[in-house]
């Protein structure tokens, strides 16, 4: 029998965020005493942020799930789970039966947990889905068609080799909030202060003078959704320069090359400025610096991405990068090798195999935009939805649309998640898997993005405890039963563990499971190289420079760039180290401090609509208000106000203690459904048309 007294120390990664940071977890029997950051990590080297230490508050949240329940009335039922598959197999073959279109949405954490990767794809055959909705289309699908365009493979990311380089511009990115955003760099304010200390610069382009901004050299605002200005200012800047010099890379570059500077050509760096906001002289300089020849990184995150041309200015900045010279450099963006491969193991993806029944939008790497999914449930027709699965997400937080109106509308309604959300508030079912404490982990969809080639793979810290299930086993299970309830043939379980070891004996590097698990530190597999043209996917296996739809939506762009920009306020959304999206706000520690869900005005917008710090104002967009406290600050630009997304804990049927307590509200309350950058469907999440008005004074003395 164990001794429930002693102590014992785990090395493990966190894996609550993109950056996959090495901890010390400390426990006494199941007590979770301390987590520190490992500073043997190969990748994290010590590193911590706070929500690592949210690891404990999860696990043993009193508000988290340990058995299944069942919708019965307005209550929950709690009931095992042989009966939660049976029934949820015989009701979605009831559904499908009759004709009604079932649905997946698979939320951020997924991307985290690559044992339920291994699964999903016996659900989508159980479910007959062609294709998902999933938080994708909310903040990175433009990197990944842009990639599949240029590069051949969707899962072929230039990484930032922040490490080396001498000059970083960062656009629409906070790296010491999300800790890396499609860019695995834990510890990024120390990278980011190495490259100044070694006589390099970091600038910052943001409409919010973020946490990242005030370390940088220099930080410029911008009108939310007008980087397609800047970067095109940027590129005719190097061309009247004569600092095109793409070096090396000019025999992979296609003939869309020179197809892709005509159209640059045409535009005028005075009057792309005048839209922007940034001054000519200072796009010029950085121009300059960009085209002098060191090791130069132009990264662009969420700011570009979540906007109507979030296609449009992934493509001009794989451009800028290719243009100095810096793709495929080190110091510049580079291709990672990493021990399992994506790219050699999937398809490069698809693009327009088919179109969506509401709002003729195309299919995107086997994506319909999440956006669309309310309104997919709502309309009557053929290829109604009428049945829906939601893996470890929480959209009606996070993504535009009517969603509280529309999931009601659902025969069956399954959600896999710890807690009852404001979304899995509307299910039928809702499947709870173990504690984040109790899952093996391996970095399968962070890896291949990390700052160096590495692998670790972390052991479960804790025992399952009795009658829990991870996420991988109920989604095994849950397609399993609807399998059998449709009279089709039900496969055995091949369980993560073997398939990331097959993976692994696959892969180029020596290295097994049994040595990563023997050795939770990871291995460091060194830097980065240059792999060009090998590792391009492309048919030719040159840089496809200028896709079609790229040109075609420049030339709109062109035209729509004769318009003024609206006199109006705008609405974006920011991040804090503390929160991640919406599923941290339960955690005691890191829920306290101050109240983080407030809109940030400037004090010329303050002045002029009568508003005070504190004072409660109501945000009005054309799809809804809400009303929140005023946080008056220079660190956003004029005209734009600022709210962070993944609250409003309030919403009907909710039971988060913590966040109900200070449950702030939702952005996309406020964001358009029907606003989506055409090329990609991904929603448009900056940017948004709002008024601003008093409700009533200093809401804090109250």
């Amino acid at each position: 029998m164990a001794d429930e007294s002693a102590t014992s120390i785990h090395a493990r990664t966190c894996h609550l965020c993109e950056a996959n940071c090495g901890v010390l977890v400390e426990v006494q029997g199941r007590t979770v005493v301390s987590i520190k950051g490992n500073p043997d990590h190969v990748l994290s080297r010590g590193h911590i942020c706070p929500k690592a230490t949210a690891l404990a508050d999860l696990q043993d949240d009193p508000d988290r799930l340990r058995r299944p329940v069942k919708r019965v009335g307005d209550s929950w039922q709690e009931i095992d789970w042989d009966t939660a598959f049976a029934e949820i197999g015989a009701r979605m073959a009831e559904v499908m039966a009759g004709g009604g279109q079932p649905a997946m949405y698979m939320g951020n954490p997924n991307a985290h947990n690559y044992a339920t990767g291994t699964q999903t794809g016996v659900l989508r055959k159980a479910m007959k889905l062609r294709t998902l909705y999933s938080a994708s289309t909310l903040d990175q699908i433009p990197h990944q068609l842009i990639q599949m365009w240029m590069y051949g493979h969707n899962a072929l990311f230039p990484i930032p080799d922040v490490d080396r380089t001498r000059f970083m511009l960062i656009i629409g990115g906070n790296p010491l909030a999300s800790n890396g955003s499609v860019w695995t760099v834990p510890d990024v304010k120390k990278r980011l202060r190495s490259v100044q200390k070694r006589g390099g610069q970091v600038v910052v382009i943001d409409p919010r003078r973020t946490e990242t901004a005030r370390i940088a050299d220099a930080h410029h605002f911008i009108r939310p959704g007008t980087d397609t200005a800047l970067l095109l200012a940027l590129l005719k800047a190097l061309d009247e320069a004569g600092l095109i010099k793409p070096g090396r890379l000019e025999p992979m570059l296609d003939e869309g090359w020179a197809a892709a500077w005509e159209a640059i050509r045409g535009f005028d760096v005075a009057r792309l400025a005048g839209h922007c906001g940034i001054a000519e002289p200072v796009i010029r300089d950085l121009a300059a610096t960009l085209g002098n020849g060191e090791p130069a990184i132009v990264y662009g995150r969420m700011g570009v991405s979540v906007t109507e041309a979030g296609t449009l200015n992934l493509w001009l900045i794989q451009l800028l990068n290719i243009a100095t010279g810096n793709l495929d450099r080190e110091g510049g963006v580079m291709f990672s090798s990493p021990v399992v491969d994506l790219v050699a193991g999937a398809g490069p993806g698809t693009y327009d195999r088919f179109r969506s029944r509401i709002g003729d939008r195309p299919e995107v790497i086997s994506e319909f935009p999440s956006a669309l999914l309310p309104q997919e449930i709502a309309t009557p027709g053929e290829g109604q939805i009428k049945a829906l699965v939601v893996l470890s997400g929480n959209p009606v937080l996070s993504a535009p649309g009517a969603w509280g109106e529309a999931l009601p509308l659902l025969d069956l309604m399954v959600s896999v998640d710890m807690y009852v959300t404001a979304t899995s508030a509307h299910a039928h079912y809702i499947l709870p898997p173990c504690g984040p404490l109790e899952k093996d982990h391996y970095p399968l969809l962070l890896g291949p993005i990390a700052i160096r080639n590495y692998a670790d793979y972390s052991a479960a810290t804790l025992p399952m405890e009795e009658g829990a299930k991870a996420d991988w086993e109920i989604v095994a299970e849950m397609a399993r039963a609807i399998l059998h309830a449709c009279g089709e043939a039900v496969p055995n379980i091949v369980p993560p563990r073997t398939v990331l070891a097959s993976m692994l004996a696959r892969s180029d590097y020596d290295v097994t499971l049994e040595e990563l698990e023997a050795n939770p530190n990871g291995r460091d597999f060194g830097p980065h190289v240059q792999r060009l043209p090998e590792r391009l996917q492309t048919p030719d296996k040159r840089i496809a420079c200028a896709p079609a739809l790229c040109l075609e939506a420049l030339e709109q762009w062109r035209t729509a760039l004769a318009d003024t920009p609206a006199d109006s306020l705008l609405l974006i959304g920011r991040r804090h180290v503390r929160n991640n999206n919406s599923w941290l706000h339960n955690s005691p520690r890191l829920a306290k401090g101050p109240d983080r869900c407030t809109a940030m005005i400037h004090p010329d917008d303050a002045v002029a609509h009568g508003v005070t710090d504190g004072d409660l104002v109501r945000i009005s967009s054309r799809v809804g208000s809400v009303e929140v406290a005023a946080e008056i600050s220079e660190d956003v630009m004029p005209g734009v106000i600022s709210i962070p997304h993944g609250f409003g804990h309030d919403k009907p049927g909710t039971r988060l203690s913590v966040a109900g307590r200070r449950p702030g509200v939702s952005l996309n309350d406020l964001t358009d459904p029907q606003a989506m950058d055409p090329i990609s469907g991904n929603a448009v999440l900056n940017g948004t048309p709002v008024t601003l008005e008093r409700v009533r004074e200093v809401v804090a003395a109250e």
